[in-house]
């Protein structure tokens, strides 16, 4: 995953909304957003060549999403595979805070990554952050207050283009009550950055214009998935996945997969 903004409130109406484009090679087979046969509990896409997942959320109002950290040139492919830490978590029974200081002592092998992770209910409810870099140790763990904060391929809240984008027309459609469709639209934009703005993670000057938009469309790689996750105080969950196999999909805006989940978290996981 590349680009996620999510607004952040666990007293507010709405404890957790979620928005995020999913981008990886075409090529990787990837099966869409349901509940896993494996982890009945677990709602996500999952990665079919490694087995974990870039987000999700569980029946019990556990969630976790993963971005890679973009280092052109410094990611080892024989390292462990990113997506099993978020499963890791969602599968688990750690809290936040001890699931991310435990990984923050073993990050070593792991190429870089941005894992937020949260317990969305409960008497405590909290969302955490923890960013890692190859070669580097990892961050200790941060505890988010409320707020509205950007993700993309550098730490939490680095002013990209298309992070600063998203997560002002996140905050803008919220203030709307907007529905899901409003948001998958406001994922769909395909604006590359001017050349000025563009960072340099080490990558060709075409690949970093092509990477800045927050929707990308490339002959071998681009946007796979857009999701939009809305957690409310009750115990209501409301999940969306739009998924695209191919370029084509993606330019014509016709999804290979459109996947929804509704639920209640549990009586015992709101207490």
């Amino acid at each position: 995953m590349c680009l996620m903004a999510f607004a952040w409130d666990p007293r507010g109406s709405t404890t957790l909304l979620m928005v995020a484009n999913r981008d990886e090679f075409y090529a990787r087979p990837t099966a869409p957003a349901d509940w896993w046969k494996d982890h009945p509990d677990i709602w996500a896409g999952r990665d079919l060549a490694a087995g974990g997942t870039w987000m999700g959320i569980t029946r019990q109002g556990r969630f976790a999403a993963i971005t890679n950290y973009r280092e052109g040139g410094r990611n080892d492919p024989a390292a462990p595979s990113r997506g099993g830490l978020v499963s890791g978590f969602l599968a688990g029974t750690s809290t936040p805070a001890s699931y991310l200081r435990d990984l923050a002592r073993r990050a070593e092998p792991f190429n870089g990554f941005n894992l937020v992770v949260g317990e969305l209910f409960g008497r405590t409810p909290s969302l955490w952050y923890l960013s890692h870099r190859r070669g580097h140790s990892a961050t200790s763990p941060e505890a988010l207050a409320a707020g509205v904060y950007g993700l993309s391929n550098a730490v939490l809240d680095t002013p990209w283009p298309k992070v600063v984008r998203t997560t002002a027309a996140l905050a803008t459609l919220k203030a709307t009550e907007a529905r899901t469709p409003a948001y998958l639209q406001m994922l769909s934009d395909t604006t590359v950055a001017e050349d000025a703005q563009l960072p340099s993670t080490g990558i060709s000057l075409e690949r970093e214009r092509a990477l800045s938009a927050a929707f990308i469309i490339t002959p071998d790689y681009g946007t796979r998935a857009q999701t939009v996750i809305r957690a409310t105080r009750d115990g209501h969950v409301e999940a969306a996945e739009r998924g695209f196999d191919n370029d084509e999909q993606a330019r014509l805006l016709i999804p290979g997969s459109l996947r929804q989940a509704s639920f209640e978290v549990s009586n015992t996981a709101r207490r």
